[in-house]
């Protein structure tokens, strides 16, 4: 199977930690966003929508959307467990997942579409709205600030064992801090030391 793949998008890096948390060695295949690859005609008959991560399996199926991937992966090898292995777990983890979604990672991406970098790298792809920007920025630093608050009482996103929920949450603050320009206040100490420890594994560097 191959999974393909960019450095520096976080949807990619959610499926290759993922699999560094389950010791899963997959075949990976870079595609070039900025020269447009993910759109070919060849790339669109692995993913009608153009995006990336898509794992494709040796039988030629191919399963797009992040999540999904990682679903799949978790169905082959359930240990260690990411997400979750009782009802109330299962929940709590796929519950804070769609915020991470739904609320973060969608402002995250208003922010980036209207942001700097994109100005730069996709010049006329785009009709930039400061004002949206504006407001996603704010939407972005009101969920550290939830988060930070939710992290006095747990050591994880979703409790206290490391789940599918941290990765996602690692990969998309990790993006808005590196390409964003939206880093956590530095006075969340809470959502400090979660960075701190999630970001020691070595699966982080995947």
């Amino acid at each position: 199977m191959k999974l393909y793949d960019h450095p520096t998008a976080p949807n990619p890096r959610r499926v290759r930690v993922f699999l560094a948390e389950k010791d899963i060695e997959v075949e990976r295949v870079s595609v070039d966003l900025q020269a447009g690859e993910h759109k070919t005609p060849e790339f669109l008959q692995k993913n009608m929508n153009g995006q990336i991560p898509v794992l494709e399996l040796d039988d030629g199926t191919c399963i797009s959307e992040s999540i999904a991937i990682c679903r799949y992966f978790e169905a082959l090898h359930p240990d260690p467990s990411l997400f979750g292995t009782t009802a109330k777990d299962i929940a709590r983890i796929e519950m804070h997942m769609r915020r991470i979604e739904l609320v973060l990672g969608r402002n995250i991406g208003v922010s980036w579409v209207n942001g700097a970098v994109v100005a730069q790298i996709a010049k006329g792809r785009f009709t930039q709205i400061p004002e949206a920007k504006t407001q996603s920025d704010a939407a972005v630093n009101a969920y550290y600030e939830r988060l930070d608050g939710e992290l006095a009482n747990r050591a994880m996103i979703a409790g206290d064992d490391y789940s599918a929920a941290d990765i996602s949450a690692m990969c998309v603050i990790d993006f808005a801090e590196q390409l964003v320009n939206l880093k956590p206040d530095d006075g969340l100490s809470n959502l400090a030391r979660w960075r701190k420890q999630v970001g020691s594994r070595p699966s982080a560097s995947a």
